[in-house]
Parts: structure tokens; sequence; C-alpha cells
């Protein structure tokens, strides 16, 4: 994944991420010496997520169409995938992967900020789970 996450915390740490292979590390530039900038580089490397916007790039240059057609088709898929799972059906695609809808039910749980009991609603849930052959590439 190509991305930036600098310059970050008054310019404690400054870099780019790149595309690694496995085995490389991250190496933060233009830190200070400072434990706390190499803890934020690794961490915001460790979490770092592609976005929809990348997405979309990734599909276009992949499939050699524009980045207009490429958004009306992730945009048909997620619109295909709400459908499917709000008519309480699910969806596997092999070798990817199944979304399912999944009741969760209603419980007791407490306010963090001063401890009091509330009820939370039962909810529905979309679930997403790994196929074995996804499962194996990671």
């Amino acid at each position: 994944m190509v991305g930036s996450i600098g310059p970050s915390l008054g310019g404690l740490c400054e870099t780019s991420l790149v595309k690694l292979d496995p085995g490389q590390i991250l190496v933060c530039n233009k830190q200070k010496e400072s434990i706390f900038a190499a803890h934020y580089c690794f961490t915001n490397f460790i979490n770092y997520f592609m976005t929809k916007a990348e997405l979309i790039s990734k599909i276009a240059e992949d499939a050699d169409i524009t980045k207009v057609a490429a958004t009306a088709a992730l945009n048909s898929f997620m619109e295909g995938v709400t459908k499917t799972l709000k008519g309480g059906d699910k969806l596997t695609l092999v070798g990817f992967g199944t979304f399912s809808v999944s009741k969760r039910a209603a419980r007791k749980g407490r306010n963090p900020f001063n401890g009091e009991e509330i009820k939370i609603k039962a909810k529905k849930i979309a679930k997403f789970k790994a196929s074995k052959e996804l499962s194996g590439k990671l």
C-alpha cells in the first residue's frame, strides 16, 4: 500500500508508507530522537487500510478501465451485497468468502462514563467469513 502519515504529532515523525515484502521493516525518516515517534510510525503502519478511492484506482488499473467505470462497478457490487443481506439471504463468492446477516440479542451494558447500567437493543449485523482459499493467501 502506498500512503502517507507525515507530518504528524508536531513533526515527530514524517514518512511515507511503501509496499513492503515479507521480512522488510518500516523506517521512520526525519524523526527526532523519540521512542514515541517510532512507536507512532509503527502503529500507523500496522493499522493502515485501503480506502475506497485506492480500491477504485486498483480496480481501474488492473481491469484497464476508467475510474468512473470502476466506481460504478464497485458501487453496483456494494448495492447488490446490501440488497441481498437486507433480504435475509447470504451471498457466497467461491474462493473469496461469504457475506451474511447475524442477529445480536438485546443485552445489558454499562455506560463507561458513569457506570450506569443501560439496555442495548437487539440488532442485525453484517458478517463476512473468509473462504479457506482467501485465508490461505494471507
